[in-house]
């Protein structure tokens, strides 16, 4: 087990009013910080929390404090672990923090805790970035997609692969170690069908898209001509205010975004200006930003009035928009339809009112259609889905490789390269400059 030889200290919690703020020690010094910094007299029990004082530098009480010693290995760190439980707000625990400093401890990097559990060995790579996402998930689904990580989902899988590329290795190293014993064309024939078949395992687990939205969610356009009704959807979606809905052609000027859950996923709305040509300055750099927006939008609701014909607009941006995911939305039904556009979208469309909400379940239920079962492939983080494709391109070059009669040894380097990918997930083949990248995404108290 690596130990460091310094101690570290930072709030764990938040900064700001609350019911509590907890100050974290990790290192040889803390048993002495409590010992300095709190009036109890007396050793503390191993993971007992304790009332007492917290003091400052000059031994001046801070606040009234629950303490608590935890001893290695049986800590987050697994290093010894003090805590101090204090009452929320700044005083207080930036007080505690400048009476740790001028004890030398210093003030712990971003992510330094779960770095030290990682070198320590208490988790592996894949699990310490699980806590990360654990705490800045946006969405129901991307928590559930930290859980299963940091319960190890994605380290048992990729430990699965990893001793089947053993087995195969080895495999390989001793067809070329015994070659008068082992044929080299059964043992290409047999490395082949194998070294597809994993690669297919890891290419097949890959879910970049629930990787994608888990993180960034689903980017929705509200799209429309004028006073088609786009802020009123947005405001239905999302179950509040959000956008002024006024009679007045133009009223939205700018993007307004709101979001909502589906399936776990967290849809991100963005109302955009009505497209039409104006005149006025503001406007005009409004449908500017709606068009952008509409560029890079992985669903588009495009809204047509029910109550009016078909303008140039309209048809221009179903136009625009063919071939792309998107939902054309009949709106305002619970007022008299114009024939002709009623009928032209009649099969097409999901036909509602924001006043009324008839056919909002019906749209909510069609939006779901694109959050479906995002996140439950088994890798769902970028960096390992990236990993594991080229691991499965190393595979898959070694397997061509044998089919085509190319000799053990340069399969095996392929083979090595496949395993170097994977280990690099979990933190067993990974360089320093990776884990500071990792790492300084974290939060300092984490």
């Amino acid at each position: 087990m690596i130990t460091s030889q310094d101690t570290i200290a930072a709030p764990a919690t938040a900064p700001g009013e609350g019911g509590i703020a907890i100050v974290r020690v990790s290192g040889p010094r803390s048993r002495e910080a409590l010992s300095r910094l709190t009036d109890r007299r007396g050793p503390f029990e191993d993971h007992r929390l304790t009332y007492c004082h917290a003091l400052d530098e000059n031994g001046e009480p801070l606040d009234e404090c629950m303490a608590v010693l935890m001893l290695a290995p049986a800590t987050y760190t697994r290093e010894d672990v003090a805590e101090f439980h204090l009452h929320g707000g700044f005083f207080s625990s930036h007080r505690l923090m400048e009476a740790l400093r001028q004890m030398g401890i210093r003030v712990a990097e971003a992510g330094e805790f779960t770095r030290r559990a990682f070198l320590n060995g208490r988790v592996d790579l894949s699990r310490a970035e699980a806590v990360m996402d654990l705490i800045s998930a946006g969405s129901e689904r991307a928590a559930r997609c930290a859980v299963r990580q940091l319960d190890g989902g994605v380290s048992s899988f990729i430990r699965s692969c990893e001793e089947e590329l053993t087995g195969i290795i080895a495999g390989v190293e001793a067809a070329l170690d015994y070659p008068e014993e082992i044929d080299e064309e059964e043992a290409c024939a047999s490395l082949a069908s194998k070294t597809r078949a994993l690669a297919l395992t890891l290419r097949s687990a890959c879910d970049r898209r629930g990787a994608y939205l888990s993180e960034n969610g689903l980017d929705t356009v509200i799209c429309g001509p004028v006073n088609a009704g786009k802020s009123s959807l947005l405001n239905a979606l999302c179950g509040e205010e959000r956008a002024i809905v006024t009679d007045i052609p133009g009223t939205t000027r700018d993007i307004v975004t709101a979001s909502f859950q589906s399936n776990g996923v967290r849809v991100n709305l963005r109302d955009t200006a009505g497209l039409r040509e104006s005149g006025e300055v503001i406007e005009r750099i409004g449908i500017s930003k709606a068009r952008a927006a509409l560029t890079g939008a992985d669903l588009c609701l495009v809204v047509v009035d029910s109550t009016r014909p078909v303008d140039p607009e309209t048809e221009a941006l179903l136009r625009d928009t063919a071939g792309r995911d998107r939902i054309i939305v009949l709106s305002k039904t619970d007022l008299p339809g114009c024939p002709e556009t009623v009928r032209r979208f009649k099969n097409e469309a999901v036909a509602l009112s924001c006043v009324t909400g008839h056919g909002m379940d019906r749209l909510r239920d069609e939006i779901s259609r694109y959050t479906r079962y995002a996140g439950e492939g088994e890798l769902t983080r970028m960096r390992h889905i990236s990993l594991a494709e080229k691991a499965a391109g190393a595979l898959e070059s070694a397997a061509d490789l044998a089919d085509a009669g190319g000799a053990l040894d340069l399969c095996a380097v392929d083979l090595h390269e496949a395993m170097s990918h994977l280990g690099s997930i979990t933190g067993d083949r990974v360089d320093e400059k990776i884990m500071d990248e990792i790492f300084s995404r974290f939060c300092v108290g984490k």
